[in-house]
């Protein structure tokens, strides 16, 4: 079985990086809070969430992401449950997103990034500082974080069959649990 320093080791390999590090260890603490939320596999939901864009920065198109590192993800051992959520998380795949663990990480995968971009125009640049009106104001504004797709977002609410202030919420408590390590503790920590 695979384990979190292989997931790591993996994607130090292939993401070099800050923000894209971050990113991944953002969505992995994300989808750790809904795995123990749900019940769910946390070591496998986290994985899955750190694993999801390690391809991105070497192959970032359509055509090659994430099938080229899904391909390397299956080589490897992973489990299939976690490379197919990974596929799924892009829409232009048409893989669907069977399981709640696949329809968790697309759900989770754009709002982060839209979270963590909401803290970090905060004068602290702290998630200690963002609400959820704030997130959902933002989300409105396609001027701002513009490469996070809205469309994205609110289907992955749908999907999951929450709200988007509950979906919002539990993000950015999430994310509160690892601000330190992803970078979103504020500007003095």
């Amino acid at each position: 079985m695979k384990t979190r320093d292989d997931a790591l080791a993996l994607l130090f390999e292939h993401t070099e990086t800050d923000s894209l590090r971050k990113h991944a260890l953002s969505v992995e603490a994300v989808m750790r809070h809904f795995a123990r939320k749900s019940g769910e596999d946390e070591e496998l939901w986290g994985m899955t969430g750190l694993l999801h864009d390690f391809d991105y920065e070497k192959h970032p198109t359509p055509e090659e992401h994430p099938t080229w590192g899904c391909a390397l993800l299956r080589e490897q051992g992973y489990p299939e449950e976690l490379v197919v959520a990974i596929l799924g998380h892009a829409d232009y795949t048409n893989v669907p997103r069977e399981t709640l663990l696949a329809r968790t990480l697309f759900a989770c995968d754009e709002l982060t990034g839209l979270v963590t971009a909401v803290a970090l125009v905060r004068p602290n640049k702290s998630i200690h500082e963002v609400e959820v009106k704030s997130v959902k104001k933002k989300l409105k504004d396609k001027g701002f974080a513009r490469t996070v797709n809205r469309d994205d977002v609110r289907k992955g609410f749908e999907e999951l069959g929450v709200t988007p202030e509950e979906h919002v919420a539990e993000v950015i408590a999430a994310l509160r649990a690892v601000a330190e390590e992803v970078g979103l503790a504020g500007a003095g920590a």
